[in-house]
């Protein structure tokens, strides 16, 4: 307590005028050698934040005594940065991983009844609704899970599953014997963005009659079909592959009429879905380095807040991209199952199954025909379920984020306290707040 006796003889002396604010100044520098060696290790510690590892070690040693002769600009960088030593890293670590594969699994999981709904709607050529906002979907779904139980809307989540799995395999084999790379970014160079381009349009061309034996499965209805197996999509997708002619009096398209509208649509989307989600990351990384950048704000790991930034980033490309080449999509979907004698379930009224029967001679001719029977919003038949689809994958991000934010908050307030009320050179002696506890100790 010496510290504070001679703070208070020094205080009762300034207001006795017998210093002036000079010589009060020289008063105030005049220290022992060992209190210089303590302010200049104070200020080395304070210049030298993010440099200095063991600062933190450093500051819990300090005294009281110490503590308080610091100026109350140097507590409050003091206190931002232990405020940022308290996040656990391996915590954070975890929550990121926690919340990529929560990000994961709604993309490729939760989001598959959606697009059940969505390709019934655009496979059905005949259908009187068009279910083109989510209101028109909520009495068919109710219908259908009536009649057909609750697993009616996840019927091929498993061969989903596969061909997906299938489809990193042939990327992972073509670029090992090719010069093509599996990923590019902003730095790659054309010759290699070229290679990888070739590459993408191989695996969509080996992949297309895959997923057109995956259109079945997930279209047709379950109480009108025999039950799939896990391993059909393979077998069905096979017999697709090399089905190069078409049978006499068959309405089914060969390979060769689907793979060349499949690459068109599924290369372009694919770069589109690249441009966007780099305009959109950029976006996000600069407003999430300007909302850091606020005073008071802690800059210690941000590895969670990068990895929400570029969650939303491929959101946001992920529904412009359906947004815009929804119709095409309908259009590849009804040439993809057209002659496979599919019976669906009828979504107008979501309680009977109707067969589809088309004739469509190609790309164009679908085209055509859609807009001729069904008119341009034909082509939008469905969209009800993307946007059902993105609003349900926007609530579960937000929840994350939410049970983030309150394991967090639960971790902080396990921290130990400290001091957080300041005093400054010009506060009485008997205006200093007596801490109630604090992890700056020292001696009595």
């Amino acid at each position: 307590m010496s510290g504070l006796h001679n703070y208070s003889n020094l205080k009762f002396r300034a207001k006795l005028g017998e210093y002036d604010e000079e010589g009060l100044d020289n008063v105030c520098s005049t220290k022992t050698p060992q209190e210089s060696s303590l302010s200049y290790r104070e200020k080395s510690i304070v210049d030298n934040l993010n440099a200095d590892q063991d600062a933190t070690t450093k500051i819990q040693y300090l005294t009281l005594e110490d503590a308080l002769s610091l100026p109350l600009e140097k507590h409050k960088v003091l206190d931002n940065y232990m405020d940022q030593q308290e996040d656990d890293p391996v915590l954070r670590k975890y929550l990121v991983v926690g919340v990529h594969w929560v990000s994961l699994i709604t993309e490729h999981l939760l989001s598959h009844p959606f697009i059940v709904l969505r390709r019934q709607c655009q496979v059905y050529n005949a259908s009187k609704s068009y279910h083109l906002h989510p209101l028109g979907l909520l009495p068919s779904i109710v219908h259908l899970h009536r009649r057909q139980g609750m697993g009616t809307l996840w019927k091929g989540v498993g061969s989903c599953l596969l061909v997906h799995g299938m489809t990193l395999a042939i990327d992972d084999v073509i670029s090992k014997f090719s010069t093509g790379s599996k990923e590019m970014d902003s730095r790659t160079p054309w010759k290699r963005f070229g290679q990888h381009v070739a590459l993408k349009c191989m695996s969509i061309a080996l992949v297309a009659p895959f997923h057109a034996a995956l259109l079945v499965e997930t279209v047709q209805s379950g109480i009108a079909s025999e039950k799939s197996g896990l391993f059909d999509v393979f077998r069905e997708g096979s017999l697709r592959l090399f089905h190069w002619s078409s049978h006499k009096g068959g309405r089914m398209l060969p390979a060769w009429a689907l793979i060349g509208p499949s690459v068109s649509f599924g290369i372009t989307k694919y770069l589109f879905n690249l441009v966007i989600h780099g305009v959109s990351s950029r976006i996000m990384r600069r407003r999430m380095t300007l909302a850091l950048d606020k005073p008071g704000r802690k800059t210690g790991n941000n590895a969670l807040e990068h990895q929400n930034a570029e969650i939303y980033a491929s959101l946001i490309a992920t529904l412009t991209t359906e947004v815009i080449f929804f119709p095409f999509e309908t259009i590849l979907h009804r040439l993809q199952l057209q002659g496979t004698r599919t019976i669906i379930d009828n979504l107008d009224t979501g309680c009977a199954v109707v067969p589809i029967l088309t004739n469509y001679q190609g790309f164009t001719d679908c085209y055509r025909t859609t807009i001729m029977t069904e008119g341009a919003c034909g082509l939008y038949k469905g969209f009800g379920a993307v946007i059902l689809q993105f609003a349900a994958h926007v609530a579960v991000i937000k929840l994350a984020k939410w049970t983030v934010n309150q394991i967090t908050a639960a971790t902080s307030k396990r921290s130990a306290p400290r001091i957080v009320q300041y005093c400054s050179i010009g506060d009485g002696i008997d205006n200093i707040p007596e801490p109630v506890s604090s992890s700056i100790s020292g001696p009595d």
